[in-house]
């Protein structure tokens, strides 16, 4: 078991999926936002057909706004939408849920920004004893420098830096999976260009 959780072998019964922060006064400041906001929408309707639990975060939503429309129109009624004003989506309330969901043991996190939420909820779910796989096309900040920075940051202490892609093909595992055509469908759907967000060899 040790060895498989150090391998980073994402597991469909154990995963959850925590989309954090992504909010409408956020549009216009952040590098690479219609792309982590397509991520974002195509890793929930992902997480709809698994079955994976959804959590999502928003800061301060009385100044910075709610959850932006497209990732608000596929999230299920039971997926909860929890207020904040602490950097780290792991609150008081979060950890309540995460108890509830005794089966999660991996996290898939995207989000914003890359270098202060992004990163400080990596840092809790790891010292929690969560393994967490960023999903780099689905994270940014405002500048570039922060988010290679932030994602830097988040492998050095463990984090597994992911796309979107890989990650649902890693939990299908299998072509002839249940729910397999579905991801291969969502997969196979024309994205956004990453527009300015850096390469992983920037990192």
């Amino acid at each position: 078991m040790a060895a498989a959780r150090s391998l980073g072998r994402l597991q469909k019964q154990s995963t959850s999926l925590f989309i954090c922060d992504i909010q409408e006064r956020f549009r216009p400041i952040i590098a690479g936002m219609p792309a982590v906001v397509d991520t974002a929408r195509r890793m929930i309707r992902g997480a709809n057909i698994l079955g994976l639990p959804v959590i999502v975060t928003e800061q301060y939503p009385k100044a910075l706004g709610n959850t932006v429309r497209e990732l608000k129109e596929v999230l299920q009624p039971k997926s909860p939408i929890i207020s904040k004003t602490r950097f780290s989506m792991v609150t008081d309330e979060v950890s309540q849920l995460l108890k509830g969901q005794q089966m999660t043991k991996q996290v898939l996190l995207c989000g914003i920004e890359a270098h202060v939420c992004v990163l400080q909820t990596t840092l809790d779910l790891i010292e929690s004893g969560y393994e967490v796989h960023i999903l780099v096309d689905g994270v940014s900040s405002q500048r570039h420098p922060d988010r290679a920075a932030g994602l830097h940051r988040a492998a050095q202490s463990g984090a597994f830096l992911v796309t979107s892609e890989m990650a649902l093909f890693q939990l299908m595992e299998d072509a002839k999976a249940d729910k397999f055509k579905e991801i291969s469908k969502l997969v196979q759907e024309p994205r956004l260009d990453t527009l300015g967000l850096p390469h992983m060899s920037a990192l």
